[in-house]
Order: structure tokens, then C-alpha cells, then sequence
């Protein structure tokens, strides 16, 4: 077992680090930082979000760094301004024996002139998101030619978040020689294409499988109607009394209405999406990190970034469409060797995406049954006794007004007198759940229903096209078209199927193949009518998203 003082870190590094408790490094800090000190090699990390990676990358650089010099020597990327100004408040405790070492954090949103004067008084180490950085590059603010590290952290989320660009224009700008690590969750094929394109000679590290979930988390779903989603969240925060977590829902004015619904039902809770102003933002994620608040409701681009620790859940309200978006989901749990529990709400026709996730997660779902209004009491009352039980009581003050509070309750026995007490807290929940009904989908019957639906379905497709194969003799030549809408964005081979026929009215087009894949898709048509699928597409939108057709190949 390796210890901090036995990794070769200075004696001033090594202090700030006692100063902060820590003591042993996790996994990826024990294999990236000797790494880090003893070699030039571009690096590739992969270790899911909350595993220490700040230090694995931060210490050494820190040791490394040449005080004596004010020229701008390392460059950190972070997708968002939450974990830019979390890394830099990190290194700064790190460095905070070293006076010379100096940190600039920039980011969009704020004041580009303060952020400018700190990168001019010296700063050897700047963190930013990769928009605001290109900016300060572009502007000649932020010179990057004569840097020794770049650091991409959490790399597929700059990606996810659409910063391909920025990251290009910025690498773009660095020399030949620096030394890049790459630090990221997952490994979808754009890491691996920014890898080859910018890093050369890489060595790779991994605290665990690519694009798994981490071990210290639990898995578990529910399975309800989706009109009994809400029904079945309130009774899982209620049988976790002492639940701390985020809820993850599709869209803004889903977080909204659940958020709202939550605390008018009196629970701590509140919003975090892209409608909120800064101050709003901030005000909210100040609330939730001082634990004034339970469960932080929040989109994933509104909740990308944030490093919040001793999370005991991860509330999926929706299955995500892409499974590395659950690993993100679920890895904000489980951390620092703590156990972390991630729950999903599903209906019938998400068990196949479920399998998906599953097989990406590599780990097993445990299907748990939404609690009944028995469980759910019987949970807080002994949740209720735990918390008197465990009470601090402060003698000096309340001792004044207890010769009052003896002779009010004189009149009680002793079994009546804990009963009357814990009815004050009990009694609400006995109210609502006194009538409650059992909300769990009765799975083998709605298999069943769903078999007889897919049946008559699929015999509804092979008419439709057996009719118009009969129409022209049943011979025809296909021309292949790509479709830029994936699995990712709701499609599947009905909705291409109702595209094309509500946009070649009038019409009657020949469809072949469909092939439906996670980002993209692929179907057939009858080659005559190749410049009316063509003109029939021009402004077309699937869920508001723009649809782009082209000729792919002909079979």
C-alpha cells in the first residue's frame, strides 16, 4: 500500500497535502502521478468522474512547474465553469506553500479584464473552459506557444458539449513538445480521434474498464407506468429518509415540474437548468453542497461538471438515450470508496434500452419494487427514533423550561407519552399513505400485450409494403440514403418510415432496408424517385431537431 510521503512529492507539496487529510492516494492518483514525475509521455486516463483525478494530474505538474518563470506553463481544460473554478481552488491548496506558484481560472460569464490581469501578473497554471480560453488565445490575452502540459479533463463531456472545435482551435496553437494527458470517463471513437490527431507515443492508464460504470455503485430499477413516475420518486425519497442526491429528467420544463412538485410537497429540493442566470445557478449549487437541500433536480448539460461529494443517490427519472450519458449519471455516486445506489425509473417499453445500458454499464440491474405506504411508515418511524435516540441535548439551556414541560405532560404515562410524541411526526405519513394503492407494473402481463402489438405491427409493415411492391411487378433497384438522426434522438425504423411517407405525399415510394444505429441512420428507396426523397427532405425536423439526408450508395 503506497502512502503520499512515499511518491516523491516535495516537502512543500507534501505538507499542503498532510493539511488536506489526505493520506493514502486512490487508484488513479497511485498510478498517474510517478508516472507523471518520472516521464514526458503523452498520457491517456481513464477513471470515472470523483476518483482524485485533480490530483493524480495536478501534483506533479505543480512540482514540475518553474517558479521562477511568469510565462503561461501549463493549460487545463474543463467542460464547464463549476469544475474550472473547483480544479483551480484545488491546486491552489496544493500550491499554497509554493507563494511564486500562481493559478488563473477563466471562464465565460464572467469579467474577461479580471480574468486577463490575472494571467498578466504572472500565472504559470491556467484552468479554463475550452470557449473562454480559445477567446483569450484569439484575443493574444493567453499565450499558449510555450506550455509544457495540456490537460483535457472529463474530455468526452467538451465533447458531448459540443467543444470539438474549440479544443481544435486551441491544440492547434500549442508546440510539438508539451506533454498531453487526457483524462476521460469514457472512450468514444472522438477521444480516441483527438488522441491520435494531437498526442503522440501515448501511455494508457485505466483505474477500470473503458466505458463501465464504477463498482462502488448499486444498480436498481423501477418499473411503473409513466403516468406514476412522480408517485413512485416521492416513495423512494420517502423510504430514504436520509437521501442526498440528483434527479436527472429529459428536459427543462420536466426539471421544472418536478422540482416544483417536490417542494410544494415539502420536500428540500430544487431546480438547476439552463433557464437560471448565474447568481441563480450558484445560489442553488450553494444550497445543495451545504446539504440545505436533498435532492438537486437537474438536465445533464445543466448538472455537467459539478463535483459534488457524498452523494448517497442518482435518480434517473428518464433512462438517458445514450448509455455513456447513465455512466456519467451514475458515476456522481460512489466515491472516494463510499457505496452509491443508482435508481431508474422505467416503463415496459424502456426494458430493451435497459438491456443496453446494462451491457455498457457491465454491471447487473436489480429490479426493486416500488415501496408500499406500510414499508414507506414503518421506514421513518424507526428513521424518527434513530434521530431522538441520537440527539444531542443541551442540558443548560433547555434545563429552564423542563419544571414546566414535566408538569404539562404529568398527566401521560410513560408508553403514552412516547406514543403522543412520536405521532407528532408520524402521523402525517400514516394520513397519506392510509389509502395508498400498489403502483408496480405487472410485468407478464404487459409482455404478452406488447407480443400481441408487435404482431400486428409488423404484419401492418409487410402489407403496406408487399402493396406497393405488387404495384410496379415487385423489382426494383435501391439507392441508399444517410440519415443524420440516430437512436440518440428518439429515432427508430417507424418514425423514418412516417417520415417519408408524410413528405412524399401523393406518392408512392418503394422503402427498402431501414438501418437505425446510435448517432445515425441508413434507408432504401426506390431509385426513381431520388430527387423527390432529395426535395422532399429540404426542411424537414424530427423533435425539433433538423433532419439531413444524402446519397450514400446505390445497391
Amino acid at each position: 500500500m503506497t502512502l503520499f510521503n512515499e511518491m516523491g512529492l516535495s516537502a512543500e507539496i507534501q505538507s499542503a497535502v498532510e493539511a488536506l487529510g489526505f493520506v493514502q492516494p486512490t487508484p488513479v492518483q497511485e498510478k498517474v502521478i510517478p508516472f507523471l514525475l518520472e516521464n514526458n509521455q503523452d498520457l491517456v486516463a481513464l477513471a470515472q468522474t470523483g476518483t482524485g483525478k485533480t490530483a493524480a494530474f495536478g501534483l506533479p505538474i505543480i512540482q514540475q512547474i518553474d517558479a521562477e518563470s511568469k510565462t503561461v506553463q501549463a493549460l487545463i481544460l474543463s467542460p464547464t465553469r463549476e469544475l474550472a473554478i473547483q480544479i483551480g481552488k484545488d491546486l491552489e491548496n496544493f500550491s499554497k506553500n509554493l507563494k511564486q506558484v500562481k493559478i488563473a481560472v477563466v471562464y465565460g460569464g464572467a469579467d474577461i479584464k479580471k480574468q486577463i490581469k490575472d494571467i498578466e501578473k504572472g500565472a504559470q497554471i491556467v484552468v479554463g473552459t475550452p470557449g473562454r480560453t480559445l477567446d483569450l488565445i484569439q484575443r493574444s490575452k493567453l499565450k499558449v506557444n510555450k506550455i509544457e502540459w495540456v490537460v483535457l479533463d472529463e474530455a468526452d463531456e467538451m465533447l458531448s458539449m459540443g467543444f470539438k472545435d474549440d479544443l481544435d482551435g486551441i491544440l492547434e496553437n500549442t508546440p510539438d513538445t508539451k506533454q498531453t494527458l487526457l483524462f476521460s470517463a469514457t472512450m468514444p471513437k472522438e477521444i480516441v480521434a483527438i488522441s491520435k490527431k494531437y498526442m503522440h507515443d501515448i501511455h494508457e492508464i485505466s483505474v477500470g474498464k473503458k466505458n463501465t460504470g464504477t463498482a462502488n455503485v448499486e444498480h436498481n430499477y423501477y418499473l411503473v407506468h409513466a403516468k406514476d413516475r412522480y408517485l413512485a420518486l416521492k416513495r423512494i425519497a420517502d423510504v430514504n429518509p436520509n437521501v442526498y442526491g440528483i434527479i436527472f429528467c429529459r428536459t427543462r420544463a420536466e426539471t421544472k415540474d418536478v422540482a416544483d412538485k417536490l417542494m410544494q410537497d415539502g420536500y428540500n429540493a430544487d431546480a438547476l437548468h439552463g433557464d437560471l442566470s448565474q447568481a441563480q445557478r450558484d445560489f442553488v449549487m450553494s444550497r445543495f453542497r451545504g446539504k440545505h437541500l436533498q435532492m438537486l433536480v437537474a438536465t445533464d448539460v445543466a448538472a455537467r461538471g459539478l463535483d459534488v461529494n457524498d452523494l448517497t443517490h442518482v435518480i434517473n427519472y428518464n433512462l438517458p438515450d445514450d448509455p455513456e450519458v447513465y455512466i456519467h449519471r451514475s458515476g456522481r455516486t460512489g466515491r472516494a470508496g463510499k457505496r452509491g445506489i443508482s435508481v431508474t425509473l422505467i416503463h415496459m417499453r424502456e426494458k430493451g434500452k435497459l438491456k443496453q445500458v446494462e451491457k455498457t454499464v457491465n454491471q447487473p440491474f436489480i429490479k426493486k419494487l416500488v415501496p408500499s405506504g406500510r414499508e414507506i411508515c414503518e421506514k421513518q418511524l424507526f428513521n424518527l427514533i434513530d434521530k431522538v435516540e441520537k440527539v444531542e441535548v443541551n442540558n443548560e439551556q433547555i434545563g429552564e423550561f423542563m419544571p414546566v414541560i414535566y408538569k404539562k405532560l404529568a398527566w401521560l404515562e410513560r408508553e403514552e407519552l412516547i406514543k403522543h410524541f412520536v405521532s407528532v411526526e408520524f402521523n402525517r405519513f400514516l394520513k397519506y399513505y392510509e389509502n395508498s394503492i400498489d403502483i408496480n407494473v405487472d410485468e407478464s402481463r404487459h409482455i404478452e400485450k406488447e407480443k400481441r402489438g408487435d404482431r400486428k405491427g409488423k404484419r401492418r409493415e409487410d402489407r403496406i409494403r408487399g402493396d406497393r411492391g405488387k404495384s410496379r411487378g415487385g423489382s426494383f433497384n435501391f439507392s441508399r440514403y444517410f440519415f443524420n438522426l440516430g437512436k440518440k434522438n428518439g429515432v427508430n425504423k417507424r418514425a423514418i418510415l412516417d417520415l417519408i411517407n408524410q413528405n412524399t405525399k401523393g406518392k408512392s415510394i418503394e422503402i427498402g432496408n431501414i438501418d437505425v444505429l446510435k448517432s445515425f441512420s441508413f434507408f432504401e428507396i426506390d431509385s426513381r424517385f431520388e430527387k423527390d426523397i432529395t426535395k422532399a427532405f429540404k426542411n424537414v425536423r424530427f423533435k425539433g431537431q433538423k433532419v439531413n439526408i444524402e446519397l450514400a450508395k446505390k445497391k
